[in-house]
């Protein structure tokens, strides 16, 4: 093979043809990862890291199990030390002349203010093949996020300076865009030096620090200001500033720090299965979810009412199944893997979700639901729409309920009143989680969570019963009524209520909840804080909003 080819399949089959990939992982948000190198990563035996984070990227990339690739720290060395490029570069090689696929990942863009290029070299020199993959590098990334563009119509020239050595800032004395890396620690300095040069003392300035993830903020002056204002501020590396006229369309084109939930802390307590998608839709909103179990699903003590039941479906038993959550379906379908049963035994079988959430699971085994609420996706909405027992157009009168052991006996006793019968098996048991850490423990009772999302009224029995109550402070959403009286039952005040019980529905309005108190605290003229941050800040430049 030759340099620059990317391996076929039959290289991949063959141990001992080394192979690297230098991956640029982009400035911190993971969603900026290309496909190309997601797939690497996939194909990887090594993955040789740069950074702490790089670890659980890959962990939340690939999950566990033995075909995920082993992981070697590139950052440090066992003194616990940086290592140099060399050292890094011996690290890579080591382990592809063993004959593996090597995902050497870098922060940014390989080729880009990186080591890239060196270990590249190495490669070359040691008759290794290797391929670039290229990342989203910070010099643009950063400002983007910060609502900074770097050109515009009238601003085409963008300078980029690594700060650290000696520098000629007299270079840099124009109008132009200019982009510092590395250069909190001494932007005093340099904006002196920019200013003895002839720049004008009130050109703009944005400093913004650990940008694209959900802790970004920044600091905007000029180059007059500055210094004092970094020091007020203490902003902290690492850092991209943005210096030149471009920094004032922050004010109209920020986008990500006014996120309508940007940085809030949420808890999410649910099972650890059903968090992802709760959590996927809050990040969207700028927020960082918390997932604390708060319920295991367990199956019934006793199985045999769930054995009888299932052989009573394939049996031709019943007319109706009825799944009210998404775990039921879990349950019956576990079920039936066991029995070695397949869809198939659905056939002539009616089937009944209670929500679009649980007719999409159900769809996931290639069925369809005969009957979803076309109201309210409840066990009261389900009722509402369920046909009365008819003794000709119904050959069978029975109904299978399959679900939760602490479920309410409403959709029972409304079928039975239709004229139904209903086996009410207990498909599987939730339980009690173990309580949370005792740091999360500290945070919840403290405030140090800016909302707290319920999904049902067990989440909340739960949360309290492990960890104790929320903060007045937090706000607290629910996802229906149920669940709300629940809450205020312990004490808790409710500030949002979900439309219809749906998460999706439940994160959007928090976020219709944070965007509206962002609207009312920017109206009275104050900084936008998070709930958590109860007592009011001291005055800064920060313009991040929170």
């Amino acid at each position: 093979m030759t340099r620059g080819t990317t391996p076929t399949t039959a290289d991949a089959a063959n141990d001992t043809q080394p192979w690297v990939s230098f991956v640029g992982t982009g400035p911190g948000d993971p969603d900026l990862l290309t496909v190309r190198a997601i797939s690497v990563l996939g194909d990887a035996d090594v993955v040789v890291t740069e950074v702490p984070e790089h670890e659980a990227l890959v962990a939340a990339l690939l999950g566990a199990g033995e075909d995920v690739p082993e992981v070697v720290d590139g950052g440090f060395g066992e003194d616990g030390q940086p290592l140099t490029h060399a050292a890094r570069a011996k690290v890579v090689l080591k382990h592809a002349k063993r004959g593996r696929r090597v995902a050497r990942l870098m922060v940014g863009d390989p080729f880009l203010y990186a080591s890239g290029p060196e270990e590249a070299q190495a490669c070359v020199k040691a008759g290794i093949g290797f391929e670039v993959v290229p990342g989203v590098s910070s010099v643009s990334a950063v400002p983007a996020y910060a609502g900074i563009p770097l050109t515009t119509k009238d601003r085409r020239a963008v300078s980029v300076v690594t700060c650290g050595g000696k520098v000629d800032w007299s270079r840099y004395a124009t109008d132009d865009t200019l982009v510092l890396l590395s250069g909190v620690g001494t932007i005093g300095d340099t904006a002196a030096e920019l200013v003895a040069a002839g720049r004008d003392p009130q050109t703009p300035v944005a400093i913004t620090r650990v940008g694209t993830t959900t802790e970004q903020e920044t600091l905007t002056s000029t180059l007059e200001h500055v210094a004092a204002d970094v020091r007020a501020t203490r902003i902290a590396p690492p850092a991209v500033i943005v210096i030149g006229d471009v920094v004032d369309l922050r004010d109209t084109l920020s986008w990500f720090e006014t996120k309508p939930l940007f940085g809030w802390r949420v808890l999410v307590p649910r099972t650890k299965e059903q968090a992802a998608t709760l959590s996927t839709r809050l990040r969207g909103y700028g927020a960082v979810p918390e997932e604390v179990p708060t319920i295991s699903v367990e199956p019934p003590r006793n199985p045999l009412q769930m054995d009888k039941a299932v052989r009573g479906l394939v049996e031709g038993r019943y007319e109706w199944i009825v799944f009210t959550s998404v775990n039921a379906v879990k349950a019956v379908r576990e079920k039936f893997e066991e029995y070695g049963l397949d869809a198939r035994a659905f056939s002539g079988l009616k089937i009944a979700c209670v929500g679009e959430k649980t007719a999409a699971s159900v769809a996931t085994w290639g069925l369809r639901a005969d009957l979803v609420p076309s109201g309210d996706q409840s066990a009261a909405g389900l009722l509402e729409d369920w046909p009365e027992y008819d003794e000709t157009l119904d050959p069978i009168n029975r109904v299978f309920l399959p679900r939760a052991d602490i479920a309410t006996e409403n959709l029972v006793a409304g079928l039975v009143d239709l004229g139904w019968e209903c086996d009410d098996v207990t498909a599987y048991r939730t339980v009690r989680a173990a309580p949370p850490p005792a740091p999360t423990r500290d945070a919840i009772k403290t405030g140090k969570f800016d909302a707290v999302v319920f999904t049902s009224s067990s989440t909340v029995r739960n949360l309290v019963g492990i960890a104790g109550k929320p903060h007045p402070s937090t706000i607290i959403a629910v996802i229906g009524p149920a669940t709300a009286k629940t809450a205020e039952e312990h004490g808790l005040r409710v500030d949002v209520m979900a439309p219809k019980p749906d998460v999706g529905v439940l994160a959007d309005a928090l976020a219709d909840f944070g965007a509206t108190r962002r609207t009312g605290l920017l109206e009275e003229g104050v900084a936008v804080t998070r709930p958590s941050e109860r007592k009011p800040a001291a005055r800064r430049k920060v313009t991040s909003s929170s």
